[in-house]
């Protein structure tokens, strides 16, 4: 019988040890320990506790973007003084249909608007026919072609009698929501500021706008195929494979002493719309129409190279 008994010791004596076991490993769970004691996830009860969300911090991308459009307009503005302080006056303004961003320097002084008036008067012929629910006859179109692709003179006083002279021309104006530019029965000697010019700009394209699809297109079309001696001004700051529009003005009076007022309005656009921008360079008091093409020139650049578009 000995030997019996020994075994049912043997046994007692792995069952204490196996509970001292047990008991150790529980200790270590329940106080912590110095690690390596815990249960595996797979064996805890009840679900774990919650963490919270990191809170996020910093600006978001939309206000990071806004953020350094600012630094490009302030940068913009250091270019445009830094250049205005030894060059005749001029202004410039841009709208940027991609992102709605506007710039302008100067915005508000005005301008003797020279032959870039005659965006306003096909405008305005464009609304005119629309009116009367009709197309711009044969003759206004031939008259049209020869006003934007040629600056043509002529051709420019006809549509603007036709349209009734420069109370006609005003109260159309106030449709295209131009509140800055004052009309002249010397259709050249209208005032005008670069702010206004942009927004003309964009009622060419404004699908919500005055202008119907038709007549945005004819407009489109016209100020995009001007005549070679026609295309400077805006369409020097496009890259390759971007189109653009233009209308230029220029002219010397006698009464500015010689100097020479040079104009140029326009949009760059890509085919991929990734550029849709439109630019207004206003200037006056250069000392010849070379001069002032290449001031309003190098100012559009400007804009380009600053702002980033």
């Amino acid at each position: 019988m000995r030997p019996n008994r020994l075994w049912i010791f043997s046994a007692a004596a792995v069952v204490i040890v196996g509970g001292t076991t047990l008991i150790g490993l529980g200790i270590q769970d329940d106080g912590g320990g110095t690690g390596g004691g815990l249960l595996p996830s797979s064996l805890t009860f009840g679900d774990p506790e919650p963490t919270a969300s990191p809170t996020p911090t910093g600006p978001s991308p939309e206000e990071l973007a806004a953020l350094e459009r600012a630094k490009h307009r302030k940068a913009l503005d250091a270019a445009l003084k830094k250049y205005a302080a030894n060059a005749p006056e001029f202004s410039v303004a841009v709208l940027d249909k991609k992102t709605g961003e506007r710039y302008s320097y100067r915005g508000s002084e005005t301008y003797d608007t020279a032959s870039i008036v005659k965006v306003q008067v096909l405008a305005c012929m464009l609304l005119k026919a629309q009116d009367a629910g009709r197309d711009l006859s044969s003759n206004q179109m031939s008259l049209a072609k020869r006003m934007i692709r040629l600056s043509d003179n002529n051709a420019t006083t006809s549509l603007f009698n036709q349209l009734g002279k420069a109370s006609a021309v005003g109260r159309c104006n106030k449709r295209l929501g131009l509140s800055q530019t004052t009309v002249n029965s010397s259709w050249g000697l209208t005032r005008t500021t670069v702010n206004d010019q942009v927004k003309l700009l964009s009622e060419l394209v404004d699908t919500k706008g005055p202008l119907d699809s038709d007549s945005r297109k004819l407009a489109f079309t016209l100020m995009s195929k001007v005549d070679s001696s026609q295309d400077w001004g805006v369409p020097v700051v496009a890259k390759s494979g971007e189109i653009t529009t233009v209308k230029n003005g220029w002219d010397t009076r006698t009464k500015d002493g010689g100097l020479w007022a040079v104009n140029t309005v326009g949009r760059v656009i890509s085919d991929d719309d990734d550029v849709d921008v439109s630019v207004a360079v206003l200037s006056h008091n250069n000392k010849s129409m070379d001069g002032g093409i290449a001031l309003v020139q190098k100012v559009a650049k400007m804009t380009r190279q600053y702002l980033k578009y």
